[in-house]
């Protein structure tokens, strides 16, 4: 069902516990149509965190406990991570068909952001006239082209791919859901990309005629509930986040790591303030880092691109 932009924005502005009681809804339709055959994607982050505890604690459903929570091991998790989802119950592991190492060997590193290494990697590699002229100058709306920032990108010594989160995240979902023909729902929200929000006005929470189709219960919430939520339901996180803290203007932060997913992912580094995630990494897994730097070429990879990475 499409969304406006407007309705959207009125749904993210709804106190916690409406926005508690309107995703409760939508996970109990979600999982009425697919007559209880649905799991969760669990992540051990905080948002997977907090949908996991919606479905199987306050959502309306007959067995919700038996409700498959279907963590992905990508072998690009932190160690805290992996272990803290391991304290959870019916937790069922998925494993990609290529690790990141045989990735980047096979198809090239990404970088930048998912719709740049698409760009990029599709200028180099087709024989097309046309869509190269695309990529360097835009459709007929100017859209679809290579950001000028990252033009010199084109002549980057190694390959560049946006295939990873498929090959080593989505792949492995589509083959359990094949297998088990449950549909699944994820933690993500629209706040945190313009994919996202784009497919959430297009399709709402339940996107049930989808080619895949996929639940973001969580779509309208923001970073701030995801915080208040652990908080107000006592929750545990990964240790890696490290505890949340409130500011005297009721602002909510974690003292450790402010996102898990992928330990080194290199997608909107360039975009950090500060200390980013790469430089984090080296004060706090120094193993970890040395392995991705120097093992697998990240920091060849950063140096063109003259990010830092010490």
């Amino acid at each position: 069902m499409q969304v406006t932009k407007e309705e959207l924005k009125l749904r993210q502005n709804m106190s916690l516990q409406d926005k508690i009681d309107f995703t409760c809804d939508k996970i109990e339709k979600w999982y009425d149509h697919w007559k209880g055959d649905v799991y969760v994607a669990f992540s051990g982050g905080k948002d997977s965190l907090v949908l996991l505890d919606l479905v199987r604690r306050k959502a309306y459903l007959p067995d919700a406990k038996n409700i498959p929570a279907v963590y992905n091991d990508t072998g690009l998790e932190y160690p805290e991570i992996k272990e803290f989802v391991k304290t959870f119950d019916n937790v069922i592991i998925t494993k990609p068909k290529l690790t990141y190492r045989q990735v980047i060997e096979k198809y090239g590193f990404p970088v930048i952001s998912k719709e740049q290494s698409q760009f990029l990697s599709e200028y180099i590699s087709t024989k097309s006239e046309k869509l190269k002229d695309i990529r360097l100058n835009g459709n007929k709306s100017g859209a679809g082209k290579i950001s000028q920032k990252w033009m010199f990108m084109i002549d980057a010594p190694f390959k560049i791919t946006h295939k990873c989160c498929t090959i080593l995240k989505k792949d492995p979902s589509r083959i359990y859901e094949r297998k088990t023909g449950r549909k699944g729902m994820i933690g993500s929200t629209v706040e945190e990309s313009q994919l996202r929000k784009q497919s959430y006005l297009a399709n709402g929470c339940n996107a049930y005629e989808s080619k895949r189709p996929l639940s973001m219960p969580l779509a309208i919430w923001t970073e701030q509930d995801v915080l208040a939520y652990i908080v107000q339901e006592k929750l545990q996180m990964s240790s890696v986040y490290g505890e949340i803290q409130k500011d005297d203007k009721g602002k909510y932060s974690l003292t450790g790591v402010q996102r898990t997913g992928c330990i080194w992912c290199m997608y909107g580094l360039d975009r950090e303030k500060g200390e980013n995630r790469i430089q984090r990494l080296k004060r706090t897994h120094p193993v970890i880092w040395k392995y991705c730097i120097n093992s697998l070429g990240l920091g060849d990879v950063m140096d063109f691109m003259d990010i830092k990475y010490e």
